[in-house]
């Protein structure tokens, strides 16, 4: 029960303060204007991601209050000052802009304080914190990269964010249990909101939200000793998708940084999904690795290749995805 608390915090504040916030944001002018990379084709409101941050830290500080957590009560801690300074930044990313180069700049050193925190709470080495420097600053960016169509986010924090709570039960780590299940109710009330019409976005301060909540526990998780595949897995799709995005666009000698269309997930859109469909094709392989990762993490040679072909199969499943959705509607055309 005493989970119950910070679950039912985390849930409600996401839930409700867009109530308060959007009118706000629509007198501040806080809106997203369709470009190169958009899947939308109108004006919205963004930045109603500050409301999911807001539920994610109040159930973390739940956590810590209720006592549900009385061990490694540091790593929530530093958990939730990375979700702050990021979602802090995503803030003003939303309200006024910043160069790539001060944001960049900025995520690196979220990342490289949030570790060695860590490192220290842990008595871990601190030749970790390069590491965890790049995984959550990278992990900021595909986040981001990937918040491209309605309830995308939404769910990956909803997915991950149980997945990472499972892992808590099976490495007996309650904070990674509370941490899993608070993100992943704070993004599950979000997608009302979102879903359907999509008349708002969580904006920049949501996907930094959801890319440093995850590589923030995940880097908490890993110097605590978690399996690497319980961690890793959950979000490989994501990384997949903007890794291969990436290098095709370098490989065509284009300008790997500036807005497109191009991710797998919006190639889904291209071929003919809805952004509903899309979302959850993405969910479902992402559910599927997830889960094996946990099968996986260690098991036995036999099982880890078993579940690694699996895992490899459902990627390139997932890469090939746009391509076969477009060949089986020109079928169901003919």
């Amino acid at each position: 029960m005493e989970l119950a608390v910070p679950v039912a915090a985390a849930f409600l504040a996401s839930l409700l303060l867009p109530f308060a916030l959007i009118p706000l944001l629509r007198r501040l002018g806080v809106v997203d204007v369709p470009n190169e990379r958009s899947s939308h084709t109108k004006v919205v409101i963004r930045g109603v991601g500050a409301t999911i941050a807001a539920g994610v830290l109040l159930g973390l500080a739940a956590a810590l209050l209720t006592g549900y957590v009385a061990v490694d009560r540091s790593l929530l801690l530093v958990l939730m000052a990375v979700i702050a300074a990021a979602s802090l930044l995503g803030w003003i990313e939303d309200f006024r802009g910043l160069s790539i180069r001060v944001r960049f700049g900025m995520q690196l050193l979220i990342g490289a304080a949030g570790t060695t925190a860590l490192a220290a709470a842990l008595g871990q080495s601190y030749w970790w914190v390069p590491v965890g420097t790049l995984v959550i600053a990278g992990y900021v960016n595909v986040a981001n990269f990937m918040d491209g169509v309605n309830g995308i986010s939404g769910l990956h924090g909803l997915t991950v964010g149980l997945l990472y709570a499972a892992s808590g039960v099976l490495a007996d780590q309650v904070w990674l249990i509370a941490a899993g299940t608070v993100i992943a109710a704070a993004f599950a009330a979000f997608l009302p909101w979102n879903l359907g019409r999509g008349s708002v976005f969580m904006g920049d301060v949501g996907s930094y939200l959801l890319g440093a909540a995850i590589a923030g526990t995940a880097v908490a998780a890993f110097l605590a000793g978690v399996y690497v595949e319980y961690l890793l897995f959950p979000i490989l799709i994501y990384v997949l998708d903007t890794f291969t995005t990436l290098v095709r666009r370098i490989w065509r000698q284009e300008r790997w940084y500036a807005a497109h269309r191009q991710h797998v997930y919006q190639r889904l859109t291209d071929a003919g999904l809805s952004h509903v469909q899309s979302a959850l094709l993405v969910t479902l392989c992402t559910a599927a690795v997830g889960a094996t990762g946990l099968v996986t993490g260690g098991s036995s040679w036999g099982v880890t290749a078993a579940g690694t072909a699996f895992v490899a199969a459902v990627a390139a499943f997932y890469l090939a995805s746009p391509r076969l959705v477009a060949r089986l509607r020109a079928r169901t055309r003919t």
